[in-house]
């Protein structure tokens, strides 16, 4: 009869070697696209889920058998699971305009999960749940750019001189980008020059792209037009 507290060599390499393959997989994806966690992150969280997962069911098979005694198999798969919420926590940035980092943050959360199933020696489970994983972050990745419209909110600032363009020039301008107007404001330099030079206008426009890759285009034409000096966009 197979006793469920030991396991052999050769099946512990074959789960530890998975898990490195799994979750390379995954961090390959985020690698590329230049995610803060990448190839190795992934892998060593895969690789660590694994190997506690086959701490907690095999780690303390010499105590199964003592009195009094009562082995949890889930325990230190519940413990990872809150330790690894903490380290997809750091990769999620909030630029005060929009937030960064979520996909990536799940995406660690989910390779944390394939690692304790193949710990568990749940093959089929967590290999398929790796392919779905990248079918998910490849394949929606091109259907969310090709067919849902992100509107992003980007701020150009505009340094002009003593004749700064007309409002209605910037206006028709982005009605060109189907880009909608949120805000304007100008702001005045204070005078920290010598009296001859031109006074300079600093001119705050705030506005929603329908996609972020208008950003540059319109900058671009904003400091083309005359009077304006400098343009800088985020």
């Amino acid at each position: 009869m197979h006793n469920p507290w030991v396991i052999d060599n050769v099946h512990l390499v074959i789960r530890l070697l998975l898990s490195v393959l799994l979750g390379g997989l995954v961090g390959y994806e985020r690698e590329r696209k230049n995610h803060a966690a990448g190839l190795r992150t992934h892998t060593l969280v895969c690789l660590g889920s694994c190997l506690l997962m086959i701490l907690s069911m095999y780690g303390f098979a010499d105590f199964a058998d003592q009195p009094n005694v009562r082995l949890d198999p889930a325990r230190l798969a519940a413990q990872v699971i809150t330790g690894v919420g903490f380290l997809g926590a750091g990769t999620i940035l909030f630029t005060g305009k929009s937030i960064t980092g979520l996909t990536t943050a799940a995406s660690i959360w989910v390779v944390m999960a394939v690692g304790l199933t193949v710990g568990a020696g749940f093959y089929m489970p967590a290999i398929l749940s790796a392919v779905m994983v990248l079918l998910v972050l490849w394949g929606l990745n091109i259907v969310e750019k090709r067919y849902v419209n992100h509107r992003r909110e980007c701020t150009f600032t505009l340094t002009t001189g003593n004749s700064p363009p007309r409002v209605e020039s910037f206006q028709s301008l982005l009605t060109q980008h189907k880009a909608k107007l949120v805000k304007i404001r100008f702001v005045d330099e204070e005078d920290s020059v010598q009296e001859s030079e031109p006074k300079l206008r600093r001119i705050v426009i705030t506005v929603i792209l329908p996609h972020r890759e208008q950003l540059m285009a319109i900058a671009d034409e904003f400091n083309r037009m005359s009077g304006v000096s400098s343009v800088a966009a985020e």
